[in-house]
């Protein structure tokens, strides 16, 4: 159940499942948050289906990422 992939430029692609986020604030909320976090490159949430994908320089520490949702005021239900 990983959501994880390994791309050709050595960056890795997570998705990860939010629930909570029901517009563009939540979403710019989520995102800054996660930006934050050392190594992440591009953060994109989206409300609708409450996926925010994340594209850093190596895995991300779930603690880390859970930490940054909670902060924002969402709940990380997990990887998609």
């Amino acid at each position: 159940m990983t959501a994880q992939t390994d791309t050709t430029q050595g960056s890795v692609t997570t998705v990860y499942k939010v629930s909570g986020m029901s517009c563009g604030h939540c979403e710019g909320a989520v995102s800054g948050e996660i930006s934050e976090i050392a190594g992440v490159g591009s953060v994109q949430a989206v409300a609708s289906t409450g996926e925010v994908t994340v594209v850093s320089e190596g895995p991300l520490d779930d603690a880390a990422v859970r930490a940054a949702v909670d902060e924002a005021g969402f709940e990380l239900v997990g990887r998609v």
